[in-house]
């Protein structure tokens, strides 16, 4: 578990904290969020508004009011209550694509010592080079290269997504339809997995010797600890 827990320290510069623009802080937790309300709606109409469950609920319900409808008509009923609750789930894509874009250009605006290629870069370096430090720098570099995985799972959400979103104007494309909304739904999947083994991480991290990286990715690094 020990090699899933970030640190507060650079690599190399064992006694500095590690520093966090303010736009990479926003970018951090509104991606949170908008990460979150997207799952949410999958869970959503995974379960409570799932098409088959919704309409035999529709028509018990309406049925013990004296009235009856067809399977026809509460299907339809269903299949419009899940489309409003997919129709959320699409503007949290483009609102997850906007800030994927946003995080790309932050990248060349970032201060030198803060930018994620050079950190990684860094932290493959130090691991080749130093052999003092080798198990921090192996440390650093695989909690690198999971944010790396994690930045091309986002690449490859928002790129299936916008597809689905705009499907009917690449209707050219059709019959790739499926196979590219298998690659999204198993690209939820990893990035679920990699919130867990994120968050796992910063508790552990937290319970032990990096406590504070919760606040630093809020107040920046500017602490004195």
């Amino acid at each position: 578990m020990a090699l899933i827990e970030p640190t507060r320290h650079d690599v190399q510069h064992p006694s500095a904290l590690k520093r966090y623009s303010f736009p990479l802080r926003l970018w951090h937790w509104v991606n949170l969020i908008v990460i979150s309300g997207s799952l949410i709606t999958v869970l959503i109409n995974s379960t409570i508004t799932d098409d088959r469950a919704t309409s035999k609920l529709m028509k018990d319900e309406i049925q013990k009011t004296g009235t009856t409808l067809t399977d026809n008509q509460t299907q339809t009923a269903a299949h419009a209550l899940s489309d409003s609750v997919w129709g959320v789930h699409i503007y949290f894509g483009y609102a997850l694509a906007a800030l994927l874009a946003f995080r790309l250009i932050l990248e060349f605006f970032q201060l030198a010592d803060q930018k994620f290629i050079r950190k990684l870069k860094s932290a493959y370096r130090q691991f080749n080079t130093i052999k003092k430090n080798r198990e921090v720098a192996r440390h650093e570099l695989t909690v690198k290269a999971i944010y790396a995985i994690f930045y091309a799972l986002l690449l490859v959400m928002a790129i299936t997504g916008l597809f689905l979103a705009f499907e009917d104007a690449l209707s050219a494309y059709k019959s790739i339809r499926h196979s590219v909304k298998e690659v999204h739904g198993f690209c939820m999947y990893l990035i679920l997995a990699f919130i867990l083994v994120h968050l796992i991480g910063v508790l552990l991290a937290e319970r032990k010797n990096e406590k504070g990286i919760v606040s630093d990715m809020i107040n920046g690094g500017n602490t004195n600890n």
